[in-house]
């Protein structure tokens, strides 16, 4: 697939090298001549240096002929004018921008009618981030929560810890540990390496358990695996930019007590006139004595979302060791995220990751409605639509053995007109099934994209 990504951000980055990584065309483009020379010299990229938001710019990227434009400046404004142009003066087929102004996101009608802006997907990175935080928020003890057809299936990333029921027990003893609930083991990572779940296999503690449930199931199978978990009252964020702001807001909407640090005395000001529960503090969030004067042994989760990595992991790392239950930290750079020991963070938060599924969605073949990075990007989870019949899908009217999938890939769930469905082997794939498919491996994507596309197929 040939595709322009508009602005060598830290989004465009990503995005880049996950696409180059799967033998996609890939011009990038953007102001900043010595950026584009330093990622020409590390990746298998074209660059074009210019403004994305000039006709003669976007021509000599290679428009023309692009099946998608992801518009990823810093620049609203130029995002949705390189959209426009793309649409009136090269007819391309998919175009994405990223956009943080809330009077853009909160207006949908400006992209809802032919005489609105031609933006066919918006994302915000940061709106991306505060609802992947507060969902680890929502599920204590959680390292990550996916969702899929429309929440009603989610993917629930857990630590096993001694005290879990499930402790030094086989898979096959689940049923009877949760008699009916439905649950399947998608994965199990023990010091790193990947261990393919099998009726034996046996979780132990400290293990990274991925699996998979209905919504309303999520909540009995994590404490089967962590024991009870005390609920999450008290919140501290450290950071009062767009996602601490807004992460804030939506902490007090659903009734938490929260408390947001801000360093920027006139932000700080400004932060209180927008929020209504939240006590908003003025200092350092790496300040010790200013987090035991706010008690920070008494909070349930400490989240540092700052701009600078360095600030986040520091001071989550200090809340920890002050008392706090659970700390999580954002981090941007992926050397950050792959090489450091985060051994009192409970969960590193990294926007390239959480961000990347919903570019990534629209770029799969075969009918992919949603695709979620995991292990850093290492692992895969999408959900694919089985489209067709016998006679010209590779997976109607099969039971989940009989589907030639790649090794390491396995059916966590089937959605059907509604219905939540954990298959066996035997489970046969219907027409118009929303498949959700774990790959620890996201090289074997192309294989399975290639089951979900409609074609004349040998019986």
């Amino acid at each position: 697939m040939k595709i322009l990504i508009l602005g060598a951000s830290q989004v465009g980055i990503s995005i880049a090298e996950v696409l180059v990584g799967e033998e996609n065309d890939v011009t990038i483009v953007d102001v900043d001549k010595r950026a584009l020379q330093q990622l020409q010299n590390r990746l298998d990229i074209r660059t074009v240096a210019g403004n994305a938001a000039h006709p003669s710019v976007l021509r000599a990227a290679g428009a023309e002929d692009a099946s998608l434009i992801l518009a990823v400046t810093n620049n609203d404004e130029v995002n949705l004018v390189a959209c426009q142009i793309a649409e009136a003066f090269f007819s391309t087929p998919t175009k994405i921008a990223r956009l943080r102004s809330k009077e853009y996101l909160n207006n949908d009608e400006l992209f809802s009618n032919e005489s609105g802006f031609h933006v066919d997907v918006v994302i915000s990175p940061e709106v991306i981030v505060r609802d992947h935080i507060a969902r680890l928020i929502e599920f204590p003890g959680a390292l990550q929560v996916l969702d899929f057809a429309d929440g009603l299936v989610q993917l629930v990333g857990v630590k096993a810890v001694l005290g879990g029921a499930l402790i030094d027990c086989p898979l096959s003893d689940l049923k009877s540990h949760m008699p009916g609930i439905e649950t399947r083991v998608a994965a199990i990572y023990r010091d790193g390496e990947i261990i393919t779940p099998k009726s034996e296999t046996e979780i132990q503690t400290g293990d990274e358990v991925f699996f998979v449930a209905a919504r309303q199931h999520i909540q009995a199978v994590m404490q089967e695996m962590r024991g009870k978990t005390n609920k999450i009252k008290r919140i501290f964020i450290a950071g009062g930019g767009n996602i601490g702001l807004n992460l804030a807001r939506e902490l007090e909407r659903k009734g938490y007590s929260v408390k947001l640090i801000e360093f920027d005395v006139k932000r700080a000001e400004a932060i209180a006139d927008m929020v209504s529960s939240t006590v908003v503090l003025n200092g350092d969030a790496a300040d010790a004595s200013l987090l035991l004067q706010e008690n920070i042994e008494n909070a349930d989760v400490f989240c540092a979302v700052t701009e600078k990595d360095e600030i986040n992991i520091l001071s989550a790392n200090l809340a920890k060791r002050l008392g706090a239950k659970r700390v999580m930290a954002l981090v941007n750079r992926p050397a950050f995220v792959d090489h450091l020991d985060h051994r009192d963070i409970n969960v590193i938060v990294s926007p390239r990751v959480a961000t990347i599924g919903s570019v990534l969605a629209h770029i799969r073949r075969g009918d992919v409605v949603a695709v979620h990075s995991l292990r850093r990007g290492k692992a895969e989870a999408i959900e694919a639509i089985a489209h067709g019949d016998a006679s010209t899908s590779k997976v109607i009217g099969r039971g989940v053995r009989e589907i030639p999938f790649p090794p390491g890939t396995g059916v966590g769930a089937i959605v059907r007109l509604g219905e939540v469905i954990i298959p066996n082997v035997d489970t046969v794939i219907e027409p118009e099934d929303h498949v959700i498919i774990f790959m620890d491996n996201k090289s074997c994507i192309t294989d399975v994209e290639t089951l979900f596309q409609v074609g004349v197929t040998f019986i």
